[in-house]
């Protein structure tokens, strides 16, 4: 099969298939203006008060911002999958250990946005039609459609980007506006819930994990832009768009005082355009979620071709929705906090100082125990940083990132020296 046809899920991506670092910014935005973003921005700042929830927003933004420049760099000048990139890393084994991780955890998030998705579209038939629609046929047809789009790739997504996101952008600007007629933007930024339940801290780690896997995956985007400049753009997709998102949803919610999106759109007399924006917005961000999920099955069942693991991995998703994934939403972006920054400091440390930026696939071993065991330290410390048994940085999505590169570094000391 031709290598496009794969997605260059095992290969470095050839000059042709290079693109803008504008057109890959967008589709990352996108990602952003989806309901699973949107209702987190909602829930945060009716929890916290509006105050905090720019705290939250803007620290969260900054730690994502500063992890995805350096992996950014890694993709662009590697050329290879995040999931390839993680066998130098782990070796060939340990990599199926992180990809098999990647995996699960990717097709979750696929998951609570399908779930998510379905809910919507119940909601603005019966606001709008009247019909009582079960979510279960919902959840398969739209599965099936975002499948579909998965299986033709990050070109598909770019198609469905370029119109969405903009669309979108101006969209929920005018929604926000809508919100403010009546109501002194004074009285939004004085907003404090009667009973807060969520503390600045719970937050910003909340937003921060529902985006962590941003950082570990941008290489998947990034391997195909032309240059570093470009890839540093692409960026900018969540530099910008993540707390844009984060705002447009917290506004309206506290001048309605709804979470759920839709029904923030039905006080608002708004439910159908915005219905169709966010359905496409969503099913974007879903496909994106799944082509990530493909690449990283792609590297563990390597001999089946993307289009088979797309529709596998799907069929999963699909089934995890139906089962109602989305009520563990929080306790899965809590983990996510714990597991993921360690892998993207470790790989960031092995391609600047351990590979010196030098990739080759025949170098590839079976195991790199330095890694694994960083790893594996870092994630077991900050479990007990997160269960509040002791505390490090405070912040435990910090204390998985410094620790995996503090404790990889001292084990690959002698090989950092002797380069």
């Amino acid at each position: 099969m031709p290598e496009e046809g794969n997605q260059y899920t095992t290969t470095k991506v050839k000059p042709k298939d290079f693109t803008s670092g504008w057109l890959i910014a967008l589709v990352i935005a996108g990602t952003g203006l989806t309901l699973p973003i949107l209702f987190l921005g909602s829930e945060v700042a009716l929890s916290v008060g509006f105050k905090k929830a720019l705290w939250a927003f803007g620290i969260s933004t900054l730690v994502l911002t500063l992890m995805c420049m350096a992996t950014t760099i890694i993709g662009n000048r590697s050329r290879l999958s995040t999931y390839m990139i993680m066998h130098f890393s782990f070796g060939r084994n340990g990599a199926k250990i992180m990809n098999f991780i990647f995996g699960i955890t990717l097709l979750g998030w696929f998951s609570v946005a399908l779930e998510l998705l379905a809910i919507a579209v119940k909601d603005t038939a019966f606001n709008t039609l009247a019909i009582n629609l079960p979510e279960w046929p919902i959840i398969i047809v739209v599965g099936a459609l975002i499948v579909i789009t998965t299986i033709y790739g990050i070109k598909s997504l770019e198609r469905l980007a370029n119109f969405a996101v903009p669309v979108l952008t101006v969209f929920l600007s005018y929604v926000v506006y809508k919100a403010l007629v009546g109501t002194s933007f004074q009285e939004i930024i004085d907003f404090v819930p009667k009973e807060p339940t969520m503390t600045l801290f719970e937050a910003t780690s909340i937003l921060v994990g529902s985006s962590i896997l941003f950082p570990v995956l941008m290489a998947d985007f990034s391997r195909f832009i032309y240059n570093d400049k470009q890839s540093l753009i692409a960026v900018l997709g969540i530099t910008i768009g993540f707390p844009i998102a984060l705002l447009f949803s917290a506004i309206p919610s506290i001048q309605t005082g709804e979470v759920d999106i839709i029904k923030v759109m039905e006080n608002l007399d708004l439910v159908v355009p915005a219905f169709i924006l966010l359905f496409v917005s969503t099913w974007i961000g879903n496909a994106s979620n799944l082509y990530s999920t493909t690449l990283t099955f792609s590297t563990i069942k390597t001999g089946w071709t993307f289009k088979k693991t797309a529709i596998v991995s799907g069929v999963f998703g699909v089934f995890a929705a139906l089962l109602g994934f989305s009520n563990y939403l929080f306790d899965f972006l809590n983990f996510l906090g714990i597991l993921a920054p360690s892998i993207s400091s470790i790989y960031i440390i092995n391609f600047f100082w351990v590979k010196k930026q030098d990739y080759n696939l025949d170098d590839i071993i079976d195991w790199e125990y330095e890694a694994l065991i960083a790893w594996a330290i870092s994630s077991i410390i900050t479990v007990f940083t997160y269960l509040e048994v002791f505390q490090l940085t405070h912040a435990y999505f910090i204390d998985s990132l410094l620790l995996g590169g503090i404790i990889y570094l001292i084990l690959k000391r002698k090989t950092i020296l002797k380069n």
